[in-house]
């Protein structure tokens, strides 16, 4: 039986279907939707009349679960992740999650704590990223390197080669997991080749939504070759 998702991500954003289309297992099928977002920063969160009326528009669809890919949106407003989550399923009638506390779920999963920070984003939202995980995820960021990606754009146009760079800088044997947020930034065929090299797990924003819809729509058939947290599908943590 195929087993139905939703997902809402920004306008801008031009990597989330492509890397969905090409990894997805056949037990699975995503259906996207669409937002536009408010304030003049790339970083601002969606406007919330288009998330309610996109989540009625995946409602309609029946997905069983919707997962907003917009990390950077649960990072500047304290119970940012419940409001919304709550507007998601008041709307669409399905359980919701964002891409922010899925990470945090996900390195718990994996039995991490202790984790790095490499991301596409200026200084100041990878800052707000560590209070987030610091605070909301019981995660301690032991290092972290943004890339100072001015817009949606610049951060899709990004090759792996950076987070290679960043990951060189900053990795240390205290460190338990590499977390690369940002759903814009092309990651997940260069998982496993990041993992073997630095030898301890590493989570990105697209990787981590789809175990999240995985692990939460009980969905166990592993995907090889995209880091351990799709080889292993462990449990939401």
């Amino acid at each position: 039986m195929t087993r139905h998702f939703g997902i809402l991500i920004p306008s801008t954003n031009t990597t989330v279907e492509i890397e969905f289309t090409r990894l997805i297992p056949e037990s699975l099928q995503f259906h996207t939707a669409r937002m536009g977002k408010g304030g003049d920063t790339p970083f601002s969160p969606s406007l919330d009349d288009d998330v309610a009326y996109q989540s009625k528009m995946l409602g309609n669809a029946k997905v069983e679960a919707i997962s907003l890919i917009q990390t950077s949106a649960s990072l500047f407003e304290d119970g940012y992740d419940g409001r919304i989550k709550a507007l998601i399923t008041e709307h669409s009638g399905a359980p919701a999650y964002t891409s922010a506390e899925a990470i945090g779920a996900a390195a718990r999963a994996l039995g991490t704590r202790k984790i790095a920070l490499v991301s596409p984003y200026s200084d100041q939202v990878i800052g707000q990223a560590k209070n987030y995980f610091e605070a909301d995820c019981a995660l301690e960021v032991v290092a972290m390197e943004g890339f100072g990606a001015t817009d949606a754009y610049a951060i899709g146009a990004l090759d792996e080669s950076h987070a290679v760079e960043a990951f060189e800088r900053v990795d240390s044997p205290e460190i338990e997991a590499l977390v690369v947020p940002g759903g814009n930034f092309p990651t997940m065929r260069h998982i496993a080749s990041w993992e073997a090299r630095f030898e301890k797990p590493v989570i990105t924003t697209n990787q981590v939504v789809l175990w999240s819809m995985m692990a939460n729509l009980g969905v166990k058939d592993p995907i090889a070759g995209h880091g351990r947290l799709l080889a292993e599908v462990p449990d939401w943590a």
